[in-house]
């Protein structure tokens, strides 16, 4: 993970303020905020988040990217739905539902407000390796770090679960996938040198002093 540079973010669309050669952003503290168009909390706190922290920083080297992904609902996590988001600011399932309850739309049911940074979406590709136990148990590890200290009942129970939800898994996130994110919302956080400083799921507030540290 600690090698993991700029560069190893995958790209599959750009659908605003693209293309970007990553190369042309070593001089810049680089925030990738990653989020799909049917996460509720991506848009209740992340995206919103992301917006504030670009109009206060941007002007001191902070470029952020917004890139969709998708690790479920793969019916409506799409690149056709990301561009009726950004294009015409309209929101799908649980997003809209979440939204609107909270009196979040516009009168017209859309969006109040637009992303001022690029947005891309992740390559996302039909997974079709085996579910063995080396891949179920590599990618357990993968994500709990502190898998082997566990008791061995917590361990099979967890391995259980981890094999269910690969045997449903029907694609594969790129981006998703090789920086090893535990959902959305979440965030890469990379320095002025383009190297992974910092990964995040589902927190918002602690962002800002990492990027005031980055940008000095």
């Amino acid at each position: 993970m600690n090698d993991l540079k700029l560069a190893d973010v995958t790209i599959d669309s750009w659908v605003q303020g693209g293309p970007i050669d990553f190369d042309n952003l070593s001089d810049s503290v680089v925030l990738i905020e990653v989020f799909q168009v049917n996460c509720p909390g991506c848009f209740l706190y992340a995206l919103p988040a992301a917006i504030q922290l670009y109009e206060k920083y941007h002007e001191q080297g902070l470029e952020i990217i917004a890139l969709a992904t998708a690790f479920e609902d793969y019916d409506k996590n799409t690149l056709d739905n990301l561009k009726l988001m950004v294009n015409a600011g309209e929101v799908i399932g649980e997003t809209f539902k979440a939204l609107s309850q909270n009196g979040l739309l516009d009168q017209t049911g859309k969006l109040p407000w637009k992303l001022p940074f690029p947005v891309a979406m992740d390559r996302v590709v039909p997974d079709n390796e085996p579910v063995t136990d080396e891949r179920v148990l590599a990618y357990t590890r993968q994500l709990l770090s502190q898998f082997d200290k566990l008791p061995d009942e917590q361990q099979q129970s967890i391995l259980n679960q981890v094999r269910t939800f690969l045997e449903q898994k029907i694609m594969k996130a790129e981006t998703f996938e090789r920086f090893a994110l535990q959902g959305t919302p979440s965030a890469l956080l990379f320095d002025r040198r383009g190297k992974l400083h910092n990964v995040s799921f589902g927190q918002v507030d602690y962002k800002q002093r990492l990027i005031e540290q980055l940008l000095g």
